[in-house]
Parts: structure tokens; sequence; C-alpha cells
């Protein structure tokens, strides 16, 4: 059956919702509209995983295919603190720039059909289509528009960080820690391209304050972090996007994600901390389970339905992980006076629930044996997930 589908933002999940629809029935007729002009986009670069990839191809192969022969790759990460390297093989990670990604599913939507509408930006769902998208990002104006429905909460984090580019081209996925006089101030680097990488850097409050950065003209603050973390950089220069500021993440959830036809999707729906690096793969992953949804239902009360109940599920193992991802940052002070190895591994471990309630030592000495005995292994893989859905009980009860 030939439906209209309305999707409003051009980025990664209402892009790649618009290829699924329509190689799913060219018939479909989809416009997405992006408030921006072509071309234009925020951030610098994007990390993805294999997982992923394996998805993408299964999804469209020619996307996944364009995709990853646009993309960096590396299996290495590293961490620099008080000048000594540590150096780790971890899984097959992949960087692209954002630019480069909406080019390429700009490009797939059209050569299928879809109508891309460039600075154009619904603020009401528009009226004759079947099924509006609400693929707006955080900031979703038609999310707002119904807010009481959706039922939106936002959370803040403690920690300020600043997104940043630079020409440095890191050979690994990067960590670099500094220590300055008034505390601790970090980085995470990765390589998107072939001449530059993204750069994000963060520190708590009292750190950015002392420093001066909360209040430091963009010029200003960019050489001091130059000189700060001039043993990563070497020399290369740090790059900032217009507008670029310091603030706190912002946590966005939603009680309800659709409402009569309109239906939310990627950042308009839920978003985690950045220092996991599963934004754009949570965006398109949500764009796959939409789009099966309106596949295998008839009715779309029972498709969005489904899309929801589904997503909600997939989600709790990642936020989780986000959430004691950004705690772990935000208790650095606990963990990083280990020897540089053992804080690294921890580092890796951060998306434990039990790590911030064993000691720091201990813990690394119970991981190690983990790794060695297959009972220890399986009791960790069994309270993962069972912390993470008592977590979001416990949220949701809260929230009734």
């Amino acid at each position: 059956m030939r439906v209209k589908v309305v999707c409003v933002g051009g980025g990664p999940a209402g892009l790649y919702l618009a290829i699924l629809l329509k190689r799913q029935d060219p018939s479909h007729d989809v416009t997405v509209h992006e408030r921006n002009p072509e071309g234009r986009t925020y951030g610098w670069g994007v990390t993805y995983w294999r997982g992923l990839l394996d998805k993408l191809r299964a999804y469209d192969p020619e996307t996944a295919r364009a995709i990853e022969a646009h993309s960096v790759r590396w299996t290495d990460g590293v961490a620099r603190v008080r000048g000594l390297t540590t150096r780790h093989r971890g899984d097959e990670g992949f960087g692209i720039g954002r630019h480069r990604l909406l080019d390429l599913l700009a490009g797939r939507a059209r050569a299928l059909g879809v109508r891309l509408e460039f600075e154009s930006e619904p603020t009401e769902p528009p009226a004759g289509a079947d099924l509006v998208v609400a693929a707006d990002g955080v900031h979703s104006a038609l999310r707002g528009g119904a807010a009481d429905r959706f039922g939106t909460r936002v959370t803040t984090g403690r920690n300020p960080y600043i997104w940043l580019g630079t020409t440095k081209v890191f050979d690994a996925f990067t960590f670099a820690f500094t220590e300055t006089e008034h505390g601790w101030i970090w980085a995470y680097g990765y390589a998107y391209s072939g001449d530059h990488s993204t750069c994000v850097v963060e520190c708590s409050p009292e750190t950015c304050a002392g420093l001066g950065l909360d209040r430091a003209g963009e010029g200003e603050g960019l050489a001091l972090l130059e000189k700060l973390f001039a043993d990563v950089l070497d020399g290369h220069p740090l790059i900032a996007r217009s507008g670029a500021s310091w603030q706190p993440f912002r946590t966005l959830t939603n009680r309800a994600w659709h409402h009569g036809n309109l239906v939310l999707l990627g950042d308009a729906a839920h978003t985690t901390h950045y220092s996991i690096g599963a934004g754009t793969t949570l965006a398109l992953e949500d764009a796959m389970c939409l789009a099966d949804a309106l596949r295998a239902h008839t009715g779309l009360p029972e498709a969005l339905a489904a899309y929801e109940r589904r997503r909600r599920a997939a989600l709790l193992s990642a936020q989780s992980a986000a959430r004691y991802s950004a705690q772990w940052y935000e208790n650095l002070p606990r963990y990083i006076h280990l020897p540089p190895h053992r804080m690294f591994a921890l580092l890796g471990q951060r998306h434990s629930p039990l790590l911030p309630y064993v000691p720091p030592q201990l813990y690394y000495g119970l991981d190690r044996a983990a790794g060695r005995l297959e009972a220890l292994r399986r009791l960790k893989r069994w309270l993962g997930p069972r912390a993470a859905r008592a977590l979001h009980a416990r949220a949701t009860s809260r929230r009734s």
C-alpha cells in the first residue's frame, strides 16, 4: 500500500529511514525536510563499530559499501597519562566525517526517489501525511509542540565539554589526560578522514572555571588547549566550528515515542553520553527498527507501538553503559592515580554497574581473574543487563 511519509530532520536517522522505506516499496511518497542548507552540518566525525556495518550490509548493501569506503579504521586504543603511554588492542572501530556520511545518505536517498527539501523546517506535523517522523534532534520542534504527550525529560550532566577538530590524524582511538593546577582535563581523539580527527575535550566545572576556559575567547581558549595537549597534537592546531562552546551534556528521554501519526526518531527520542560513541549507531538502528515495524504491521498504531517497545528494550544496555561511562569521568580522581595500564584497563570497564562500588585495585584484580575464569565471565555478563533493567524499572516507577 502506497503511503505518504514526511520526515523532519535530514540527519542520519531521517535519511536512512527514507532510504529503507523506498527500498521496501518504491511507490511510497517520502519527503525529508532539513533546516540547514545542503552541505552544512554541525560536528566533525562520528564513530561506529563493526556490528553496525554488518547491519547496514543486511539492510542496504550499497549504502554500507559507500560508508565503509569513505571511513578510516583502527583497532588500538591509546591512553596518555603523565607522559606515559599505554596501548591496547581492541575491537575494530571506524570513523567518518559527519558531512561525508550525510552526503552519502542524501545521494542514495535521491537515487531511490526521495524528495529532499533543504532550508525547510516544519514546526507542526504537515497535513496530508500518513506518517510524520520527528528526526529533528534533541531540540525537536515537532516534539516540543506536543511536549505534554511525549513526557520529555532532560537531565544535565556535571562535566562541561567542547567538540573540536584537529589536523592531527590519530592512528588509534586516543585518550589524553593532563593534570593542571586546577585539576585534570582530558581529550578523546579519533580520525575520521585522511587529514582530520575529532577531538572532544572535557573536565570538571571547577577545572574549567579555574583555567578560565568558560570565559575565554575562542582563540585564547584554543591556544590554551593546544598547550595542554601539545604532547598528543604534535604541533597540529585545534579547530572550532562557529558557535562551539563549553556546555554540559544533556541526556534526553521521553515517556512516549509516538502520538497519533507522529513518531520520534534518533536524538529526538533519546540521547546517550558521547563517551560511548553510540549516538549515530543508535539513530541508524532506530531507522532500521521503524522500517521493520512499518513493513510487518498493516496498522500504523500497531507498527509504532512495536517500534517503541523494541527500541526501548534494545536501548537499555546502551543507556546503562552511557550513564556509567559519564559517571566514571565525573569521578576521575578515583582512578587517575592508578598505574597507567591499570587505569586504562578500568577505563575500558567504565560501563560496568559494579565498578563504582568496588575499590579500583580490587576490581582490577577481579577483572583479571574473570578473564581467566569462565564462571566469573558469565557472572559479569549476567549482572550487567539485570542491573540495567533494575535501574530502568526504578526510574520508571519514580516517574509514574
